[in-house]
């Protein structure tokens, strides 16, 4: 919220449509305007200039002859005050020493406009041409500000790729006998390495789970057993946790939450720690089965390119996000929504207690949850300084404090139950780690 970066022009907006008229010297365009990002920016452009885009250029036409009418008297006054008959090809470029102070003024005149003439002559020209767009130039709006992240594409790398030969068949890289071939990453040997290392972060460091030892376990779903203190590293007492690893590319469902959780209840374990990029939205809710806490540990994106990265466990590779604890408020026909916390597991007593509202930068909610996307539709900014000031400082401006303090809430707005039935509710801890969870209502 305290960045500042600039606001581009919308190519469907009628700034937007006015600089692309200015750009390609035509009348505006008539369209109705939405505001529709997904239909891009203005963008400056590289003219390339061929003989056939100035020949099919009528525009060179019209200013010719605007500018004949401002040119052709002032080459007549220069000839008939030096008694010449000069064309205008003809005229020289710079003025005689002897010439009158008279005939110097019109010879200066004369130059400036033919000049201008052929100066909009060539903006005519690379206006008119055909252009290649500059897609890292748009036209800054210097009326706005964009108080925002900048603009980011992210891709899950390294990519794998299948390769086919002129048969049209897969080269099978496994039986390919050659040194350095059919090397498979271990992509579960990695993640387990990394996780002793690095340990498993929460939102408090002094919540930190840091493993003694972690050894390989023979299960279907459980492939690791880590164990660690609880309470005091000296005189605690010594956990097992059960450690299940979701996919490399993809994401953790509920049924899979639950059958780890029953696999690492057979074995005897006291905890299980579940290490996935991602989980999906009903897994959220699932944090126990009879006495197994059940531990979503959200990996680091960065564990994709992890052979290329040093491992000093100094990094948030593995971090856990409780449940939010959120009251569902009634008044009438509506509905509000109250955040008191995040459930935390402290691994220092092993039991799961609430944080309050302190350890949230901000939390979203999708009045109306369609099971499919999470769209934002009221957002809420608590942050654990002050972002006010920091906003304030960054637009360099006063603003409204009455709405500033609707969006620094812990309770949102009211509104209409959803025709389905359901909401979503997504909090972002001040790691940059979120987790969602779904209510009926």
């Amino acid at each position: 919220m305290g960045a500042r970066y600039p606001y581009y022009l919308l190519a469907d907006s009628p700034e937007g449509q006015r600089q692309e008229a200015e750009v390609t010297r035509s009348a505006p365009s008539s369209t109705p305007t939405r505001g529709d990002i997904r239909q891009g920016f203005v963008y400056e452009r590289v003219p390339h200039i061929t003989l056939k885009s100035i020949a099919n250029n009528a525009e060179i036409d019209v200013i010719w002859e605007k500018f004949q009418d401002k040119l052709e008297p002032l080459r007549e006054q220069l000839n008939q005050a030096l008694g010449e008959q000069w064309e205008e090809w003809e005229i020289p470029r710079e003025a005689a020493e002897d010439w009158p102070e008279a005939v110097k003024q019109l010879h200066a005149q004369w130059w400036e406009q033919r000049i201008a003439r052929q100066q909009e002559i060539d903006a005519s020209i690379a206006a008119k041409a055909e252009f290649e767009y500059l897609y890292d130039k748009p036209y800054e709006d210097k009326k706005k500000v964009r108080v925002a992240g900048p603009f980011t594409v992210e891709s899950l790398s390294p990519h794998r790729t299948l390769a086919v030969d002129e048969n049209d068949e897969l080269i099978d890289g496994v039986r390919d006998g050659g040194e350095g071939y059919g090397e498979e990453r271990d992509f579960v040997r990695m993640i387990l390495e990394n996780l002793k290392t690095a340990g498993v972060q929460q939102a408090h460091k002094e919540d930190k789970i840091d493993f003694t030892s972690l050894t390989p376990w023979p299960g279907d779903l459980v492939c690791a057993e880590g164990r660690y203190m609880e309470g005091d590293p000296e005189s605690g007492v010594e956990k097992r946790a059960a450690i299940f690893v979701g996919p490399e590319f993809g994401t953790v469902s509920r049924p899979d939450l639950v059958q780890a959780a029953r696999e690492a209840g057979d074995a005897d374990f006291d905890v299980l720690i579940a290490c996935a990029f991602n989980f999906e939205a009903h897994a959220s809710d699932f944090d126990k089965l009879g006495r197994i806490p059940v531990l979503k540990a959200r990996m680091n994106a960065d564990l994709h390119m992890a052979d290329d990265l040093k491992n000093t466990g100094k990094g948030n590779l593995f971090v856990i996000f409780g449940e939010p604890d959120i009251d569902i408020l009634e008044e009438g026909e509506q509905i509000r929504v109250k955040i008191n916390g995040v459930d935390v597991f402290h691994p220092s007593t092993g039991e799961v207690r609430s944080d309050g509202p302190e350890g949230i930068a901000c939390w979203f909610i999708d009045t109306d949850y369609n099971e499919e996307s999470f769209f934002v539709r009221q957002a809420y900014f608590l942050g654990a300084n002050d972002p006010y000031k920091a906003l304030k400082t960054t637009l360099k401006a006063e603003i409204d404090a009455e709405a500033w303090e609707s969006l620094n809430s812990d309770t949102s707005r009211p509104f209409r139950k959803p025709a389905s039935g359901r909401i979503a509710v997504k909090v972002i801890n001040h790691l940059g780690d979120e987790v969602m969870k779904v209510f009926r209502v």
